[in-house]
C-alpha cells in the first residue's frame, strides 16, 4: 500500500477562549453550558461520545455511544450487556468518556467508574425508544458472530410479525450504565497550539479545578 502524506492537513484554532473566571463550581454544570453551545450551534451528533473499557485481554478498547442523560450523578448510556462494552464495564468498571466538538474546537474528557442504572429505568428508557429501535435491541446479540447480514435482517422481520399486535418484551441483557466522574478536563482550541486545559478533580466533598499545559 503506498504511503498516505497527512502531515499538510493542519487546522487553526482560535474559535473560542476559556479562562478561570468562565469556569463553574462543578465541572457538570459548564458540560451542560457546553453541550447546549453545541446543539444549538448544530453540530452534527452533539451527544456522541467515545467509551473506553479495559476488555478482557487488558487492551484499551474504544467506540462511540450516545448519551442519554445527565445529571449530577454521572453520564447515562445504554447498550447490551452482553456485548464487548457491557462485559468489559461488569468485570472492571473503570471507563474513560471523551466528547468532541470540532465545530466549536472543544473537548471533553472524563474518568470514573461505571454502574449498572436501575431496572426501572433501563425499561423506562427502552419504552421512549421508536418500536424499530426496540426490535432492533431484541434482534441483536450485540457483538456476537452472526452468519450474515441477511441471518439478521431476517430475525428481525421474524421478531416484527411476532410482536405486530403487543408489546416488545425488553431484553434482560440490554440496559443502562452510568459513568460516575472522578476527573473532568475541558479542552478549548487555541492559537498557535496553546489550549486552554482546566481539569477538575474531586477535592474532599467538591472538585478542586486546575489548569494544564497544552
Amino acid at each position: 500500500m503506498e504511503r498516505m502524506h497527512l502531515d499538510a492537513i493542519r487546522e487553526e484554532y482560535g474559535r473560542g477562549i476559556l479562562r478561570r473566571r468562565d469556569l463553574t463550581e462543578v465541572p457538570g454544570a459548564l458540560f451542560v453550558r457546553w453541550l447546549e453551545e453545541a446543539i444549538a450551534a448544530g453540530v452534527a451528533e452533539p451527544t456522541a461520545m467515545v467509551v473506553s473499557t479495559i476488555g478482557e485481554r487488558g487492551f484499551p478498547e474504544s467506540r462511540v455511544v450516545l448519551l442519554k442523560s445527565f445529571d449530577g450523578e454521572g453520564f447515562v448510556f445504554y447498550t447490551g450487556y452482553r456485548s464487548q462494552k457491557g462485559k468489559a464495564l461488569s468485570a472492571e468498571p473503570r471507563a474513560a468518556l471523551l466528547f468532541f466538538w470540532p465545530e466549536l474546537q472543544r473537548q471533553v474528557r472524563i474518568t470514573g467508574v461505571a454502574e449498572k442504572v436501575s431496572r426501572e429505568a433501563s425499561e423506562a428508557y427502552f419504552r421512549s425508544r421508536p418500536v424499530s429501535s426496540q426490535l432492533g435491541a431484541l434482534a441483536s446479540e450485540q457483538s456476537a458472530v452472526i452468519p450474515s447480514r441477511a441471518w439478521l435482517e431476517n430475525r428481525y422481520r421474524d421478531l416484527e410479525r411476532q410482536y405486530a399486535a403487543s408489546d416488545i418484551p425488553v431484553p434482560l441483557h440490554w440496559g443502562g450504565f452510568r459513568v460516575l466522574p472522578a476527573e473532568m478536563e475541558f479542552w478549548q482550541g487555541r492559537e498557535n497550539r496553546l489550549h486552554d486545559r482546566f481539569r477538575y478533580t474531586r477535592h474532599g466533598l467538591g472538585w478542586k479545578a486546575d489548569r494544564l499545559s497544552p
